[in-house]
């Protein structure tokens, strides 16, 4: 037992717990948009049921993976096209490819939408998804964002209760937050725009890690995989701009009402 709970054990906890929290940004954005598809008296039971059934769902994953670990990272086939499209692909590049596109078709579906809604004040009304839809997509989305995060658990420690607590904790946080975010993005409809391109830039940074485990090359250029802090930069980049463009418009409008009341004068 003293060693379960040695300090390295509890600093490795501590470490795994931040990393989820970090990772699971993404995770949880989209999860408040997704449960904002349904019927609002469904929407929080959608967050909660979804990402319960998440985590009991990473912890088997995690027990596959640990038992796997070795065969995940082996080519399962190759696909040589000279000077075309090489590649050797594992059950690692695929998920990240794969789950890497569905994640940029799922922002491109979401924001096609949002610019097909008419008025913006109808949006809530105008539900797209049941349910046990909304939920078996949160709990998709959320094991592929689970992968990467796990193999970087198990990078770190191989102790079991170690990942599965931090699995539990993180997956706690994310029910508490998971209301408070979304109650944010209803009342700040730009956010959710800016979140699902957030999503989008997501799905790529997974087809290039993806294609980079592959070891792709697409007309002789080789992906490379998007680095973390291009990506945090990018959001940054896209947040700040989107607050400035929106004071902006905000002080335009005041200005021209002002001007439209001296007028009237």
């Amino acid at each position: 037992m003293e060693s379960l709970l040695s300090p390295e054990n509890l600093f490795t906890l501590l470490m795994l717990i931040a990393l989820q929290a970090v990772l699971g940004f993404d995770n949880l954005l989209y999860i408040s948009i997704e449960s904002g598809r349904v019927p609002e008296a469904y929407q929080r039971r959608v967050r909660w049921i979804g990402i319960g059934l998440a985590i009991i769902l990473r912890l088997v994953l995690m027990v596959v993976v640990l038992g796997l670990i070795n065969s995940l990272t082996q080519p399962l086939f190759d696909i040589q096209i000279e000077r075309v499209f090489v590649a050797s692909f594992t059950f690692h590049a695929l998920v990240s490819i794969l789950g890497g596109g569905f994640i940029m078709y799922t922002a491109v579906k979401e924001i096609m939408h949002l610019l097909a809604v008419e008025h913006v004040e109808n949006l809530d009304k105008q539900h797209t998804k049941s349910v046990p839809v909304a939920i078996a997509t949160i709990v998709f989305v959320n094991l592929i964002f689970s992968f990467d995060s796990l193999l970087s658990a198990i990078a770190l420690t191989h102790v079991v209760w170690v990942i599965a607590a931090a699995i539990i904790i993180s997956g706690v946080m994310m029910i508490v937050l998971a209301d408070q975010v979304s109650i944010f993005l209803k009342k700040n409809r730009m956010f959710e725009v800016i979140g699902l391109f957030i999503l989008f830039i997501v799905g790529v940074l997974l087809i290039t890690e993806g294609g980079h485990l592959a070891h792709m090359e697409l007309f002789t250029f080789k992906v490379e995989a998007m680095s973390k802090a291009s990506f945090y930069f990018v959001i940054f980049v896209m947040v700040i701009v989107s607050i400035v463009q929106t004071r902006y418009r905000n002080k335009l409008e005041a200005l021209r009402a002002k001007e439209l009341g001296d007028a009237a004068h």
